[in-house]
């Protein structure tokens, strides 16, 4: 499970601006930046929330942003503290902090309604930001949404993995793919954020994408998140070839047909 949610590196050579192209930066509270890349456009804009050690530079950040400046839509990617390029790190994170940047770069770099785009932990995040900011949110796309998931990484851990995590504050997980670190307080903080043990008020246009060979999220979460949403106006699309990334030619076409197909409902 780990090695899906939690990608070493998800990068690309898709041709758009340069990965390594220099950021601006959104300073924070703490002295922390939040590095970002914001592309101007019609609105309503799309903000692409990337998943737990992932970076705005991964395939699907990376296709959106061609296909934004295509739309002449604007578009936003950043990357949360200790992610990429943001200084802080890693393990300094949690799920409320991650959060609380991309609210934080919601209120500060766009203006109107957006479309919050959110990839595996990114859908958790696109979630809560819907919840806090509902007059800033027209739709929502996740692709293999993971809300909660840090109950599943707590309890799939051993006795034993736990009561090292609680002591030394930290474990390193590997399922052979290699290891990444997850903090207690992470766990701690992802308790304070759980979504899925009651309904959702969020009622505006949702798509959810997920594949059903996904390793990382079993795909019966997305018909799970549907069914806890306010709104009415909900997909699920299960592809049935499809892994946790789902980041192949045909996926991003996916999302792309999905995303247009998204605006044309709020748009009207």
């Amino acid at each position: 499970m780990l090695d899906c949610l939690f990608p070493a590196a998800e990068r690309t050579s898709y041709p758009m601006s340069a990965p390594d192209t220099i950021p601006q930066w959104l300073e924070r509270p703490d002295g922390n930046r939040v590095a970002y890349h914001a592309r101007p456009g019609k609105g309503p804009g799309v903000v692409f929330l990337g998943g737990y050690a992932s970076d705005m530079t991964g395939t699907k950040a990376m296709y959106l942003d061609s296909w934004c400046q295509k739309a002449g839509r604007a578009y936003l990617r950043l990357d949360y503290l200790g992610h990429g390029q943001s200084t802080g790190t890693f393990e300094e994170g949690t799920l409320g902090r991650w959060a609380d940047d991309a609210l934080a770069a919601i209120d500060a770099l766009t203006q109107g309604p957006q479309i919050l785009v959110g990839s595996s932990m990114g859908g958790w995040i696109m979630l809560l930001a819907a919840l806090a900011r509902p007059e800033r949110v027209a739709g929502l796309v996740g692709i293999a949404a993971a809300p909660d998931f840090s109950q599943d990484i707590w309890w799939g851990m051993s006795a034993e993995q736990q009561d090292a995590m609680v002591a030394q504050g930290k474990a390193m997980l590997d399922e052979g793919h290699g290891a990444f670190t997850v903090t207690h307080a992470f766990i701690e903080d992802g308790r304070r954020h759980l979504v899925m043990r009651a309904p959702m008020k969020i009622d505006v246009p949702v798509r959810l994408l997920q594949g059903m060979q996904d390793t990382a999220v079993p795909w019966p979460t997305a018909q799970a998140i549907a069914d806890r949403l306010a709104a009415e106006d909900v997909v699920v699309t299960l592809i049935k070839d499809g892994d946790h990334r789902l980041s192949r030619d045909q996926d991003l076409a996916r999302l792309g047909a999905t995303l247009e197909e998204l605006l044309a409902v709020v748009e009207g």
